[in-house]
């Protein structure tokens, strides 16, 4: 990785950081050390760095904000690449956006809402970016990204850089044609939202961040919600009624304030967190008889 290392600083594509501790770069604060997290400053030098790893056969993965991953403990011996430069929001006209990658999905919500557009006050309390966004199928209050995305332009497997419609994206709950495509990368979104009453929008995002703060365990680490709802259940209420609200294993945690949210109360480790999250799984498993769905993706666990 070293000799990797002082070959991409010479691409001279952006900025790269050694050794970091992914601690800082998630939403659970926890994870082992990245060797390298490299900053791409445009899509050409984004395009330049794929395929420079992978001509080198160097495994590689996109980190947003890190709001939906549990990384292991262990060194990551592959290159994040993060795309904070693909930052630009543009307005279209007639409630159209093109939104960059590494824009963050709360200051877009906010910025559009304070223009009188509606349609995103869903991710008004969403910790993500649009890349990561598009990529699952962010959603929230019986809304997601697919009923305001038009178009996503991505970089294919083989480096062509193409763009995909709405009905090419194949949104379903929290997935996309994305996650199911993991070679194709999103670099932006254009969105369409509805013209509506300033007010009225600003009501809905304080009135929904009231809810997050009195049912939502907010002032701890987590990375949202664990497990998907099942089909007319909730899961934070079947692991609740499993008696596992405030279960513990080391510094890891089920919130007592909302069941499906796992928490990183006291220093917890990556291997505390995992532990709990599927601890909580074969308890529903055991007990109902249903297998939830973990949301959350792991990371350099093999």
């Amino acid at each position: 990785m070293k000799d990797y290392l002082h070959d991409i600083k010479n691409l001279n594509i952006g900025k790269v950081e050694e050794d970091c501790s992914l601690k800082n770069y998630t939403t659970y604060r926890t994870g082992g050390i990245a060797r390298c997290i490299v900053y791409p400053k445009n899509v050409a030098c984004f395009v330049k760095l794929v395929h420079f790893l992978k001509s080198n056969d160097i495994s590689f993965k996109i980190l947003g904000n890190g709001s939906n991953l549990l990384f292991s403990d262990k060194i990551f011996e592959g290159v994040l690449i993060r795309l904070d430069e693909f930052d630009q929001i543009e307005f279209l006209g007639r409630g159209k956006f093109r939104v960059g990658a590494g824009v963050s999905l709360i200051k877009l919500s906010l910025l559009t809402a304070k223009k009188g557009f509606t349609g995103l006050e869903f991710a008004s309390g969403i910790p993500g970016t649009i890349g990561g966004a598009v990529f699952m199928n962010a959603g929230a209050y019986k809304s997601d990204m697919g009923y305001i995305v038009e178009s996503v332009k991505v970089l294919t497997p083989d480096l062509k850089i193409i763009r995909l419609e709405n009905r090419e994206m194949d949104f379903h709950y929290r997935t996309s044609f994305l996650k199911t495509h993991p070679g194709y990368i999103c670099i932006e979104a254009v969105i369409k939202l509805q013209k509506g009453k300033k007010d009225a929008i600003m009501e809905v995002i304080r009135d929904r961040r009231e809810r997050r703060l009195s049912s939502q365990p907010l002032e701890y680490p987590s990375a949202g919600s664990v497990f998907r709802n099942p089909e007319d259940n909730f899961a934070g209420k079947l692991i609740e009624d499993c008696g596992l609200k405030g279960f513990r294993h080391g510094g890891a945690m089920v919130s007592d304030k909302h069941a499906n949210f796992i928490v990183n109360y006291d220093n917890a480790t990556s291997e505390d967190i995992k532990y709990v999250i599927d601890y909580c799984h074969d308890e529903v498993l055991k007990k109902y008889g249903i297998e939830l769905k973990i949301e959350q993706e792991f990371v350099n666990w093999e």
